[in-house]
């Protein structure tokens, strides 16, 4: 019975060496990335808990869309973003608060279960008809950013930085194909009522948290048997902004996600305003508001995802083997600066549009897996701590200043066309930050501090 007990655990852990279904997995993986048979099993693990985790989030993001936009407008929208800044400075200080006193194992089963039980609460009330608006809109920015963090926290604790170049696009993949899934399925469900996808996703939820806490298991074992009791220790003695404040490198990484989301927060401003402006179209054809913007949502979302897991089934792994994770941060703002400057030539829906599906297919690829993986090269407290802080923070600190500049347009009467060329701008401010952030990842990763567009290849 032993015996047979430690063939079963080597076939599901890679423990020992490879096992077939290990090294199947590792030939499966082959045309997307190179994954060695020993980490096959728990990458695809990390893969699977991405897919889940994302196909909830946009579930919950479709039923939040018509929820805030039909209550509120636009501009109500984009405010809301900026307040969520507020409430995730008292998450952040209540976070690094809990990294204090615990390991990364009840870390992690705090932050999910907490989230878990606010989505049931949620379901309840709307099953009653209570109007949950923005408190909902609030409570999935929280959500995400949160979640997420903690997701790639784990994958960039476990491995290595040469393992989290060539594992991280297989994360990757699972966020993108999830978020795919997550979209078509919440069009199917959308004319069942919000409280429908909700119970979805917090059921797709506690399967992604039985997978993490059967890597983060895994993975303390391995940890235990070298003897390591790091994981278990609190992750934290000091307080959030005493670790920001004398860490050059994430504030950096702050500053980008902050140009990023500000970039991003006007582009999304202008797209939601033209949406608007098409409903009482679509109320002549016979379509309720709340169905033809979820669903104008829900195939919007599924096209950027779409073309987002192509990019990162295909192009993710090779960008970051043949030009490095430095470099690979460039795509988006590059592409940001030139699609803006089209959409200065030419303001108008359909060309805003395209703008928007490239950019978040690209932000959603490309750039969340190089900014994961920009950790790869950071202390245990800077990969928890510092990156929850970072990712939630920043994101809606770029949505108060991007607020900030649609009131003071929309005072002014700025044009789509203004918009989009302060957005010109800020890509160019990006981009001049990640060459900032290039020479500080190449020192911190012991590489040369060369120019990055003669970044060495790396393999």
């Amino acid at each position: 019975m032993t015996g047979s007990h430690s063939v079963a655990r080597g076939i599901w852990t890679g423990v020992g060496s490879p096992s077939f279904p290990a090294r199947a997995l590792a030939r499966g993986f082959r045309p997307f990335a190179k994954v060695d048979a020993s980490e096959s099993v728990s990458a695809a693990a990390m893969m699977i808990a991405a897919f889940l985790l994302l196909s909830a989030y946009y579930l919950l993001k479709t039923v939040r869309e018509p929820l805030i936009l039909l209550h509120g407008g636009a501009e109500v929208k984009l405010y809301a973003r900026a307040a969520q800044a507020v409430l995730m400075v008292g998450v952040v200080h209540v976070y690094g608060r809990i990294a204090r006193h615990v390991g990364r194992r009840k870390l992690l089963g705090i932050v999910f279960a907490f989230f878990v039980s606010n989505i049931v609460v949620f379901a309840l009330l709307a099953r009653a008809n209570v109007s949950i608006g923005l408190p909902f809109f609030l409570w999935v920015g929280l959500f995400s950013y949160t979640c997420v963090a903690q997701l790639w926290a784990l994958a960039a604790d476990i491995y290595s930085e040469d393992q989290g170049k060539r594992l991280f696009p297989i994360l990757g993949i699972g966020s993108s194909v999830g978020a795919v899934v997550g979209s078509r399925l919440a069009r199917a469900l959308v004319a069942s009522g919000p409280h429908a996808l909700m119970w979805a996703a917090a059921a797709l939820l506690v399967a992604c948290v039985a997978l993490l806490a059967w890597v983060e298991s895994r993975a303390g074992a391995t940890s235990r048997a070298k003897q390591d009791a790091a994981p278990e220790k609190p992750l934290s003695t000091e307080g959030v902004l005493h670790l920001l404040a004398r860490d050059k490198y994430l504030v950096l990484v702050a500053v980008m996600i902050v140009l990023l989301n500000w970039c991003n927060s006007a582009g999304e401003y202008v797209f939601d305003r033209a949406l608007l402006a098409a409903v009482g179209d679509a109320q002549s054809r016979g379509l309720t508001p709340e169905v033809f913007v979820g669903s104008v949502k829900a195939d919007y979302f599924a096209w950027y995802n779409l073309l987002g897991m192509l990019l990162q089934l295909f192009a993710v792994s090779r960008i970051l083997n043949k030009l490095g994770v430095r470099n690979a941060l460039l795509f988006l703002p590059a592409f940001a600066f030139v699609g803006y400057a089209a959409a200065v030539a030419a303001p108008v829906l359909a060309v805003i549009r395209l703008v928007k599906i490239g950019e978040n297919a690209l932000e959603y690829s490309v750039a969340e897996t190089s900014r994961h993986a920009l950790y790869l090269v950071t202390s245990r407290v800077e990969k928890y701590v510092g990156k929850t802080s970072v990712d939630t923070i920043s994101v809606r600190v770029g949505a108060i200043l991007s607020a900030a500049v649609v009131w003071i347009g929309g005072r002014v009467g700025l044009p789509i066309a203004g918009f989009a060329a302060i957005n010109v701008v800020l890509s160019a401010a990006w981009i001049a930050v990640i060459m900032a952030i290039g020479r500080e990842h190449a020192r911190r990763s012991g590489e040369p501090q060369t120019d990055l567009a003669a970044e060495p290849v790396t393999s």
